[in-house]
């Protein structure tokens, strides 16, 4: 049996990754919003900071594994425990692909500058981008709190966020066939919405390491997707 010192010393070592994954996900929300608010805004420094702020949440995932490694080799957590720090390791690193996916949006927006605006779309994308933030948020809050009910809230929103996604889609097609001169901007901002698409994917795999953390099992159900273009591309 662990003696008291060891279980208290393994709770010190968990709050600390833990307070790092908050950390990640303040800084990746914030990527988020702003990747997207540099599009709209036709901001070039703020797509900029958004590419050099990539850095710190990079940064924060490798210091996550090194301090996650560290637990399982000196602590040799078991059963619950166990759980906690492999779920605590997915998690950031499905933060840190949000975090890729706000950079690649930004990298965008430079080339978008220069194109003729489809300002329709540009409504949908700040909505989108909004839901999945919100979904970020939820699914780690549902994570710190060990919420099971808000984590399956986060999964079924996850439709929500497709469907947005799949109408978006067919407004862009319908103006790149209306008019070729929008082919090259319609190209960019697809490739954005379904990076915010996939960022609502990551909430969602969020929210079931949460449910995996919690009952030690992951929902049994597939998710239920509506992302149309899966099978038109």
């Amino acid at each position: 049996m662990n003696s008291p010192h060891i279980v208290s010393s393994f709770d010190s070592d968990l709050e600390a990754i833990q307070a790092h994954v908050v950390r990640m996900a303040g800084l990746v929300e914030d990527a988020v919003r702003k990747s997207v608010r540099a599009l709209s805004d036709r901001d070039v420094a703020l797509a900029k900071q958004v590419r050099e702020g990539d850095r710190a949440i990079d940064e924060l995932e490798e210091l996550i594994k090194v301090e996650t490694a560290q637990v399982i080799a000196l602590r040799a957590p078991a059963a619950i425990d166990l759980r906690v720090v492999l779920a605590t390791l997915a998690i950031s690193n499905n933060l840190e692909r949000c975090g890729d996916y706000a950079k690649n949006i930004a990298k965008r927006t430079p080339t978008l500058v220069d194109l003729p605006q489809i300002r329709e779309t540009q409504g949908a994308l700040n909505r989108m981008e909004a839901m999945v933030r919100e979904m970020l948020s939820d699914a780690t809050d549902s994570y710190i709190h060990r919420d099971v009910e808000r984590a399956t809230q986060v999964i079924a929103r996850d439709v929500d966020a497709d469907e947005m996604y799949n109408n978006l889609f067919r407004s862009l097609l319908t103006h790149m066939m209306e008019d070729p001169r929008n082919i090259a901007a319609g190209m960019h901002l697809h490739f954005i919405a379904k990076n915010i698409e996939r960022m609502g994917d990551l909430a969602t795999a969020i929210a079931e390491q949460t449910i995996y953390l919690v009952t030690g099992e992951l929902p049994d159900e597939d998710r239920p997707k509506s992302d149309v273009t899966a099978t038109e591309s």
